[in-house]
């Protein structure tokens, strides 16, 4: 192994974890440079590339390294968590945010009731095992899915009901989580003060949420207008360390304070653009979290059997594990949408979108490895990991499938642009007229796509507005003190 080789040659403690950490954020990139051009997510190339540095490859992951990095699946998730927080602004909430609710919890409670048939009904496998998969079974990945409607130009009915049901699809994976990791941990203790033992969890991450909110009224009071682009970066991330710092020393999750944190900044500053500052803070973080979550993955345990999965081959519960999470998905989609009165299209095809799971879940199964312990954790870990890299590699094949099926993607000129039919003068247009104006329209729709910056860019470039402004006065007062 190749950790062992280079301890053998002195080579050890800091610089041995240093040198990993550079490794893994080198050949991450790499990783991604082979599975762009296969069309798939980042998430992909990151797994994979911390299952080639495991103990079956390259044997890069010493025990060392990965007690050192023990923290970081919960300080990823607290920037996951966060950034989630940002969708729940009461005024998007109060516009159809019930039909939303109602059609997100169709989908992910019935995928999570489908995986618990098959686990615990089918399968016979533990309560604490079953519980936890199942609440995982609730969370999907949406960066697939926006990328897809990004490419394809996607519009209609069926992509706004999309795009705020991913909103809030992992919101419900953290809740459901919450509860069955408070009801795995009273089971594994055998029952005894059972109450108690699911009650003193729910309590853990009420307070955790009270508690965020005061964090998010906190970088709200600390968060002005006078403070540079720099110093917002480093108040909001030193105060989601000292928040998982605090949440860990009460052994609760951050992710729901966090959520929490988010939502009540976003709705008391209106702010979005701290959220965009730190996307381009936390992609290293998030790569060095995916490649050590895959370094935990343990290919001989996928074809062998243990106490937590009931003398199951976890292969088969993985198998089954992604089988039935689709046709749960699918089917909650279908029956949510009915009950909110969509359209046919939507109903027929939403569940197809939702297929992808990634990042919160696999979060979610690091936490689990360290919260149940080496057994039932690791077995977890390994079913979540193996199924997430089959869901992120059919999960934007699946969602450009049902936009192409319910006619969400502009196929036409007349899909793409609309023109009146007559002039002003009331004569009617011909078809080379029409043509004529659409060909117009398109080209200025290019040339203001082209024009304005995303999000992303426009926090980029105001900060260096900031600095570049900084940078000029300083400049200017030492020429007044010369």
């Amino acid at each position: 192994m190749l950790s062992e080789f280079l301890t053998s040659r002195g080579v050890s403690g800091a610089p041995l974890t240093i040198l990993t950490l550079a490794a893994m954020l080198f050949f991450g990139f790499l990783a991604t440079r082979l599975t762009k051009l296969l069309r798939l997510p980042n998430v992909t190339a990151y797994i994979l590339t911390g299952i080639l540095f495991g103990p079956y490859v390259l044997g890069l992951a010493s025990e060392s390294f990965m007690k050192a990095t023990d923290f970081l699946p919960d300080v990823a998730l607290a920037f996951i968590a966060f950034g989630v927080g940002e969708y729940f602004r009461l005024e998007a909430l109060k516009k159809g945010g019930l039909k939303v609710i109602a059609i997100t919890l169709t989908e992910s409670l019935t995928a999570s009731l489908l995986v618990f048939g098959l686990t615990a009904g089918i399968l016979r496998l533990p309560l604490p095992f079953s519980v936890v998969l199942s609440a995982l079974a609730a969370a999907t990945a949406p960066a697939s899915t926006m990328m897809t409607i990004r490419q394809t130009h996607a519009r209609g009915e069926l992509v706004d009901t999309l795009l705020k049901v991913v909103a809030l699809d992992d919101v419900v994976g953290l809740l459901t989580y919450s509860a069955a990791i408070a009801i795995a941990l009273s089971s594994l203790r055998g029952g005894n003060g059972q109450a108690a033992a699911v009650l003193i969890p729910i309590l853990k991450n009420l307070g955790a949420m009270a508690l965020g909110g005061a964090f998010g009224w906190i970088l709200k009071l600390f968060l002005t207008r006078k403070h540079s682009t720099d110093n917002r970066l480093i108040i909001s991330v030193g105060l989601l360390f000292f928040f998982c710092a605090v949440c860990s020393l009460l052994d609760v999750s951050p992710l729901l304070g966090c959520m929490v944190m988010g939502a009540v900044y976003i709705n008391l500053s209106e702010d979005e653009s701290l959220f965009r500052q730190l996307n381009y803070f936390n992609p290293p973080i998030l790569l060095l979290f995916f490649v050590r979550s895959g370094m935990g993955f343990r290919l001989d345990s996928l074809s062998g059997s243990s106490a937590s999965s009931g003398g199951v081959p976890l292969i088969a519960v993985g198998v089954g594990y992604f089988l039935v999470r689709i046709l749960g998905k699918y089917l909650g989609a279908w029956v949510g949408c009915l009950a909110a009165g969509k359209p046919k299209p939507v109903r027929r095809f939403l569940g197809l979108a939702l297929i992808p799971q990634a990042g919160v879940a696999i979060g979610l199964a690091a936490m689990c490895a360290r919260i149940l312990g080496p057994g039932i954790g690791n077995d977890l870990e390994t079913v979540i990991l193996s199924s997430s890299v089959l869901y992120e590699i059919i999960g934007p094949a699946s969602a450009k499938l049902a936009l192409s099926l319910s006619g969400s993607i502009p196929k036409t000129l007349e899909d793409l642009t609309e023109v009146p039919a007559v002039k002003e003068a009331g004569v009617p247009l011909s078809r080379v007229e029409q043509l004529v104006l659409r060909i117009r329209e398109i080209r200025k729709a290019q040339e203001a796509e082209a024009s304005v910056p995303s999000r992303d860019e426009a926090a980029f470039t105001e900060a260096a507005y900031e600095e570049y402004e900084a940078a000029g006065r300083s400049h200017f007062r030492r020429f007044l003190n010369r």
